[in-house]
């Protein structure tokens, strides 16, 4: 029970106490028995899609007229939950590239997008992704180089995209180009259908981790698309993009603090249960203090990222205060996965482990949505220097 006077747990809430055992269910029927394999094959079943799709999940967040229900919370609790029920983050950046590549399009409020690519993504039966960096541009959104050129009725894109999540599979991507000029002012944002001539995905990208995730290269050769296919205004995707960066930035921060706690309890679990001179793991103070140390780091990281995340679906828009948040939940996280593999000791390092696969698929998050050192830049873009 919260006490008198407490404020209200926006995370655990009856209804969304409710979300959180119906994502523990859908995790153990439709996910943990074929984690290995996906790992595997290098990419998620799009019947995975669809059974997300028909539960409601993947409209997590999203406005009802387009399908979706629910808020922006909503849809952290369920990528929080699958994390702590065992499902590795790589599932859920495949699963739910929706959550990036379709907000631009449910901003512009645009029946036809919706029609079309929007709900059907919310289905599960169309797999998007979202294409903005570059090989040469990276965390540079600014300095990206493809270019679209308007002919007649339809724009010509073409360059490169790559790191681009679920990219091989794709069904549609929405991607970033420039129209004019240099810098941020000359961007904008297009929807782009798989088969269109002239665009493939050229290269599946191996990784380190997000092994299940597929990634993609893609190119664009005198990529002709309808006119109507440009999202919003033109000149004005940079800031398209950067409103949704901070979405994605806090997502990625809510993950990293629910593998750091899964890691936790993982080895606390072996603590208990292994053995070593007579008497349980748990017993040893070195060890407890250890443990100790990556509860505190994941405890603090996550009270900070929620009251972030909290603010942000009060409209607010704290953009040093979403880098702060990333920043704090990644570097506990990286801390956190290396002491889960010491105390699972040589098993840890195994393949197939759930702390091995976490250990390594927690090196992105620094990187991912933002490096660690472009948000120190934004959150030094905001202290009183000048």
């Amino acid at each position: 029970m919260t006490p008198a006077g407490a404020p209200a747990d926006l995370w655990n809430t009856p209804e969304r106490t409710a979300l959180r055992e119906t994502v523990r269910a859908f995790a153990a029927k439709e996910i943990l028995p074929h984690v290995e394999e996906w790992e595997d094959a290098g990419e998620l079943p799009r019947s995975l899609h669809r059974a997300a799709g028909a539960l409601g999940l993947l409209g997590l967040g999203q406005p009802e007229r387009v399908g979706g229900a629910g808020e922006s919370l909503d849809q952290l609790v369920a990528s929080e939950e699958l994390i702590l029920s065992g499902v590795p983050s790589g599932v859920l950046a495949s699963l739910f590239t929706c959550s990036i590549a379709l907000p631009a399009l449910v901003r512009s409020g645009r029946e036809d997008l919706a029609r079309d690519y929007v709900r059907p993504a919310l289905a599960g039966e169309k797999v998007s992704a979202l294409g903005i960096t570059e090989p040469d541009a990276g965390s540079d959104v600014a300095g990206l180089r493809t270019r679209a050129v308007r002919d007649g009725d339809h724009w010509v894109i073409n360059g490169s995209k790559t790191f681009i999540t679920s990219g091989h599979r794709a069904d549609f991507v929405t991607v970033a180009a420039r129209t004019s000029g240099a810098g941020h002012r000359g961007i904008s944002l297009f929807v782009v259908d798989r088969g269109t001539p002239g665009f493939s995905a050229v290269r599946r990208l191996d990784k380190m981790g997000w092994r299940c995730s597929d990634t993609a290269e893609l190119s664009f050769a005198d990529v002709r698309v309808p006119a109507d296919r440009l999202v919003g205004e033109q000149d004005t995707g940079f800031f398209q993009i950067m409103h949704q960066f901070a979405a994605e930035r806090i997502g990625m921060a809510v993950q990293a603090c629910a593998i750091a706690q899964r890691c936790v309890e993982l080895s606390a679990r072996r603590m208990r249960e292994r053995t070593a001179f007579g008497e349980p793991l748990a017993r040893r103070q070195v060890l407890r203090h250890r443990l100790a140390e990556m509860h505190r780091r994941t405890r603090v990281a996550r009270s900070y990222v929620r009251w972030i995340a909290e603010r942000a679906q009060a409209g607010e828009e704290p953009v040093a205060e979403v880098a702060m948040a990333k920043n704090t939940a990644t570097e506990a996280l990286d801390q956190v996965v290396d002491g889960a593999v010491q105390l699972h000791g040589g098993e840890g390092f195994l393949r197939g482990s759930e702390v091995e696969r976490h250990y390594r698929d927690a090196r992105v998050f620094s990187i991912g949505g933002g490096t660690y050192e472009v948000m120190n830049e934004v959150i030094a873009k905001h202290l009183p220097l000048h």
